[in-house]
């Protein structure tokens, strides 16, 4: 177990334990499958840093900036990672798979806007006013989740799974969603975004003969 964090260091198989380490600027640094448990970054940056294969377990990085560091299959779990805007991380092009996935944490005011997310899962989660425009979203995982006030503009959809989402608002007109899943009552917000008159339907049907 490593006590605490550096610039400039490689980190490799290390278990991360309870640090708290608020406010502080971490440059450089490499964590190859590590582990953190019960660890504070609010408000961190972590700037040109790379991550790879780590879990977040439990962890605050409410407010961290992320510059220019890149995330390359990482899972957050039981974490708050609010307020975090993902797009000034680095996003490389010819990573295939998810690059981050949460379950279980809130995400909520943080910003996705234009990134190559696909098959991304975000799963069991408060995804409340986070703006995901113009993001790849394809095949991504939205089991469970809260997506209250989430804007959706110009989002690519395809085939993702919302069946068990909900309190989302996506306009079909603005957005992919070819083939993507979703499932009664959640869905007829959908028919809201389009411009149609929608009747209600009689308790009972007339009967004649």
């Amino acid at each position: 177990m490593t006590i605490g964090i550096t610039s400039r260091t490689l980190y490799a198989d290390q278990l991360f334990r309870g640090l708290e380490l608020d406010c502080i600027l971490c440059e450089d640094s490499q964590f190859i499958d590590c582990t953190f448990l019960d660890c504070s970054f609010v408000e961190t940056e972590f700037k040109c840093c790379r991550f790879v294969n780590c879990e977040f377990r439990q962890c605050d990085f409410s407010l961290a900036k992320l510059t220019g560091s890149t995330f390359i299959n990482n899972r957050f779990k039981g974490s708050k990672i609010i307020a975090v805007n993902w797009a000034m991380a680095d996003w490389p092009a010819n990573e295939l798979g998810p690059k981050i996935e949460f379950y279980s944490s809130s995400l909520n005011h943080s910003t996705f806007i234009g990134l190559n997310l696909n098959c991304i899962p975000v799963v069991n989660c408060q995804a409340v006013n986070v703006d995901f425009r113009e993001a790849d979203l394809s095949d991504s995982d939205f089991s469970g989740s809260d997506l209250s006030d989430s804007l959706f503009i110009h989002t690519n959809l395809t085939a993702a799974d919302l069946s068990q989402a909900r309190n989302y608002s996506i306009d079909p007109g603005l957005n992919n969603i070819k083939k993507a899943r979703f499932l009664l009552p959640e869905a007829m917000s959908l028919l809201y975004n389009m411009d149609i008159i929608l009747d209600e339907r009689p308790d009972q049907l007339k009967e004649w003969g």
